[in-house]
């Protein structure tokens, strides 16, 4: 292919990124948004109905009404509980696979790496008896049966999981949920044509779905995890292309499902396998971390680091990673799994496998997961791996020596046929992109474990005002909030300039980690109180809690704190910004920070502009329903400015 893609593409908050992308051969996501930077007005502001044949509607002031009558409040509402409802049922899959292997983990006598895990997930369940499988399964068969339960049941881990003044709230406005999976069905149904018509009660229900999605896909997954592949440890990690090593068979993953290849990683580094690699003539294999199954697995890193050699970027960096040439193999089970990655794969001769039906590209082959397979599936995996790894750019070296001297010449023309016709790909490495010494392994339990195993030590910071406050930057990467990663990034650095804790999870961690505001150098950016307590602690102002499911994690965080102070999470001076959301999963999670009472920032508004009764629902009566808040502007700045202020009214009303 010509070099003609670069002339047009997206502004990144990582510069080398962006000139790297500018220079490729090929297109990807960052050259094709000046091609669709011609949006839909209507659909901007939600006002496009297409849910029967006598549309699609669009609502206009001259035509306030679609034909069977719906005004704008009504479709926007209906659009937007009906993403809600997909997001959710995005993390619930994620979830109810999670629950499902450490079952079957249990049922065979798997290895359990986090037995802490398990007792304090069994300390919450109220689970005191048997051995270490028995509760194993125990605790999976009480996140399956609430999953299952029939939306007129309410789910019985709500109130054992939730923090008693939100409970007590959430059961005032009866938005408790019943069984997860029928939430989402029911709101589908709920928004169907000529179904529901009240736009509240369905921004009602999107706050039942956001529980259930927080509660369940966000903090019981990441528990679950923990039980399953060990927990978080604090240490320092390489991010950035850098991770790179072409001397391996390198492996990409992407989604959001880790428990899906737990016995891979395993097989990954066993002798046999290696030897395998190193007949093709590499060292072995390494998988490259991408999108948030590489943030949990960067996560975790501590219990991996013969398989795993670091984070390399967020979904909106992934196509660069394939780019370098020096991917053999796509390994993904979820979303944030690009569909650009498909002609890069094409043309590089990469190995796509699915690991989820949910998540099967056009051009990959589907090894949908079944745990009762899992090691012949690793083993099948591992040949098809070399295999292309061998046409890509590898060789046959087995010796064959010993073999019969009737048939060595016969082996030896058809090894040398094999080994000219491997494709010989071009590399085009970055290894001074990232760094190499990123705070990772952030999570509720190493964290508090830093601090002395109790929280009073922040609290103290937040008092004496050393810390002004704490602010969640979570979520997505996109490219049209001002560019990739760039609202993110400029919005992390105003915020620890005003001495504003920076505490991240999600695709967007991948583009601040990889501009350098996870090292202990970025602490020079922070404004002079928070620096000093990052420079005596040697930590960066910005702490990584790793995937978008860590965003339950952060909850875990701000609960604990808020009991510890005896108040209510509303009355913290702490906010949430999920400045470059990009799909429904996010929605999903706003919809959970909102039950939760917390401000929350966007940077681009959802598609309900064109709602009235919408836009003052989520941005100014939410405060009286929960506590919460949407707050949407694009620029930095002013986000910042807002944040603190919001921040410094909640000092105010604690006397701090």
């Amino acid at each position: 292919m010509n070099n003609c893609f670069g002339c047009n593409t997206c502004k990144s908050a990582d510069k080398p990124l962006e000139e790297f992308i500018a220079n490729l051969p090929m297109e990807t996501s960052h050259h094709r948004v000046e091609s669709q930077s011609t949006k839909c007005n209507f659909g901007l502001q939600g006002v496009c109905c297409r849910l029967c044949s006598n549309g699609p509607c669009r609502i206009t002031p001259d035509a306030p009404r679609g034909i069977c009558g719906a005004n704008a409040d009504t479709i926007v509402t209906r659009n937007f509980l009906r993403a809600v409802a997909a997001g959710s049922g995005c993390y619930i899959h994620v979830v109810e696979n999670t629950a499902l292997n450490l079952k079957n983990t249990a049922l065979v006598k798997g290895k359990i790496k986090g037995e802490r895990a398990l007792e304090r997930l069994c300390s919450i369940f109220g689970i005191t008896s048997g051995d270490l499988y028995e509760k194993a399964e125990k605790v999976a068969d009480a996140v399956l049966s609430d999953l299952y339960k029939p939306e007129y049941v309410k789910m019985e881990l709500v109130e054992k999981l939730s923090y008693k003044p939100r409970f007590d709230k959430w059961k005032e406005l009866g938005i408790l949920p019943g069984g997860a999976k029928s939430e989402v069905f029911k709101g589908v149904v709920k928004c169907s044509t000529n179904l529901n018509s009240d736009p509240v009660d369905m921004l009602i229900d999107c706050l039942r779905l956001g529980i259930s999605t927080g509660l369940y896909g966000l903090v019981l997954t990441n528990l679950l995890n923990d039980v399953l592949l060990g927990e978080p440890e604090l240490r320092t990690a390489p991010v950035g292309l850098r991770v790179i090593d072409p001397d391996y068979i390198n492996i990409m993953i992407t989604g959001h499902q880790h428990s899906m290849f737990v016995d891979l990683q395993e097989r990954l580094i066993q002798p046999d396998a290696v030897a395998k690699a190193k007949a093709a003539g590499a060292k072995g294999f390494k998988l490259v971390g991408c999108t948030c199954v590489g943030q949990d697995l960067q996560l975790r890193g501590s219990h991996y680091k013969e398989v795993f050699n670091g984070h390399a970027g967020n979904n909106y960096t992934s196509e660069a990673i394939l780019a370098t040439g020096a991917i053999d193999a796509v390994l993904s089970e979820f979303n944030c799994t690009l569909p650009g990655i498909e002609p890069i794969c094409e043309e590089l001769k990469i190995k796509q496998i699915c690991l989820d039906s949910v998540a099967k590209k056009a051009n990959a082959e589907i090894m949908e997961f079944d745990f009762a397979k899992r090691e012949q599936q690793s083993n099948e995996i591992i040949d098809k791996i070399v295999g292309a790894y061998i046409l890509r750019r590898g060789k046959i070296n087995v010796d064959f020596s010993n073999a019969d001297k009737e048939w060595k010449p016969l082996i030896d023309m058809l090894v040398g046929a094999y080994n000219s016709i491997h494709q010989d790909v071009n590399l085009n490495l970055m290894p001074e992109h990232g760094n190499d010494h990123t705070l990772t392994g952030v999570s509720e339990v190493s964290l508090k474990e830093f601090l002395g195993g109790k929280w009073k030590p922040l609290i103290d910071l937040i008092v004496a005002g050393d810390i002004k406050g704490i602010a969640g930057v979570v979520g997505c990467s996109n490219l049209t909030a001002g560019g990739h990663d760039v609202l993110s990034v400029e919005l992390t650095k105003e915020l620890i300039a005003k001495d504003i804790l920076v505490l991240t999870a999600g695709c967007s961690s991948g583009g601040i980690e990889n501009c350098g505001l996870m090292t202990p150098e970025a602490a020079k950016l922070a404004g002079p109180k928070l620096r000093a307590v990052c420079e005596k602690l040697g930590i960066p102002p910005v702490l990584n809690f790793g995937p978008c499911l860590a965003i339950g994690r952060l909850e875990i965080v701000a609960t604990e704190i808020a009991e510890e102070l005896g108040v209510d999470l509303p009355q913290l001076p702490l906010v949430l910004s999920a400045a470059q959301w990009l799909e429904e999963q996010a929605l999903a999670d706003g919809a959970y920070g909102l039950a939760l009472g917390l401000p929350l920032h966007l940077g681009l508004p959802p598609f309900i502009t064109g709602s009235k009764v919408a836009v003052k629902v989520l941005t100014e009566d939410m405060k009286q329903l929960t506590g919460g808040q949407v707050i949407i502007n694009p620029d930095a700045k002013e986000s910042a400015d807002i944040l603190e202020k919001i921040i410094m009214e909640k000092r105010s009303a604690l006397n701090i």
